[in-house]
């Protein structure tokens, strides 16, 4: 091996290295997420053959992804997990929401980030619509340009020049983000955390279908509700059981679910076993089947 494949070798192996020993709960957190990535993949997939999804969040850069199937409520809000069909945003977000106006000065901007520990929030026009987004980074832009003193020259970039332009204003409506990246209550808590994602975005404002403020979904809440724990998945796969074998054979089976990896044990008849397998497969956040049934 000469010199440059050894520095090479090297290299990769100091990537495949974590920096520092792993926390007693960093891996259940590593489970976590990654069990979390594979349902915005599996909203992604279905998304990706979509034309009119493609249509919808790409040119505009907002996203109504669903529309509300009932008047929004501050009951419908709290709706539980548990019920029929897939959780929806408005079962997961966070109401009322704060948000700034479109004439809020950048040091009252400020405060109102401070005082509600978050990073950016929503700016609204008179009508409580969503017009853009206030952040951290665009405050620290603002000061940024403000303290070097740069101007950008007639030939400068035109990125650079619309941030220059940008900064140089006062007021949320000159500091903002627009047009904001919004989801809808309707919309599923899948196709949230896949718009989440793919955006980078901490939280998402929520609106109704005419625009106007209603609440704000926050990427952790999606995350929790999307990885259900393993007594969640545990009734299901029972559930499953009941639904596929005949009441005999459901006595002979045993059911373990932890960490998303369902261990199912016990006597069936081999027709039964194969099924019942493939459809425990298929539930959601199951991360893998060990199957040591065995045929009757």
């Amino acid at each position: 091996m000469n010199e440059h494949e050894n520095f090479s070798a090297g290299t990769e192996v100091r990537r495949d290295v974590p920096s520092r020993p792993f926390s007693p709960g960093e891996t259940a957190r590593h489970d976590t997420l990654l069990r979390y990535l594979g349902a915005v993949a599996t909203a992604a997939a279905k998304h990706a053959g979509t034309e009119a999804q493609a249509q919808t969040a790409l040119p505009s850069a907002t996203a109504r992804l669903a529309s509300p199937s009932a008047p929004l409520t501050p009951q419908s809000a709290s709706a539980s997990a548990s019920g029929p069909g897939p959780l929806l945003v408005r079962d997961v977000m966070d109401m009322p929401a704060a948000s700034l106006g479109e004439d809020l000065p950048y040091r009252d901007i400020a405060r109102t980030l401070a005082r509600e520990h978050v990073g950016a929030l929503p700016v609204v026009d008179a009508e409580d619509h969503v017009v853009g987004v206030v952040s951290e980074s665009d405050l620290l832009a603002k000061v940024a340009f403000e303290a070097s003193g740069h101007r950008p020259g007639p030939i400068g970039r035109l990125r650079e020049r619309r941030i220059h332009g940008k900064a140089r204003g006062d007021l949320a409506a000159d500091l903002m983000t627009s047009p904001a990246i919004t989801v809808l209550p309707g919309a599923t808590v899948t196709e949230a955390a896949w718009l989440a994602a793919l955006s980078r975005l901490k939280r998402m404002p929520v609106t109704d279908r005419e625009g106007r403020l209603v609440g704000v979904v926050r990427r952790d809440a999606l995350l929790q509700s999307l990885i259900r724990d393993d007594a969640g998945i545990r009734t299901e796969v029972e559930a499953t059981i009941a639904a596929c074998c005949p009441p005999g054979d459901r006595e002979n089976v045993d059911v373990a679910v932890h960490d998303g990896i369902v261990e199912l044990s016990g006597r069936m008849p081999s027709a039964t076993l194969a099924r019942l397998v493939a459809e425990v497969e298929e539930i959601c956040d199951v991360v893998e089947v060990k199957n040591l049934l065995t045929a009757a």
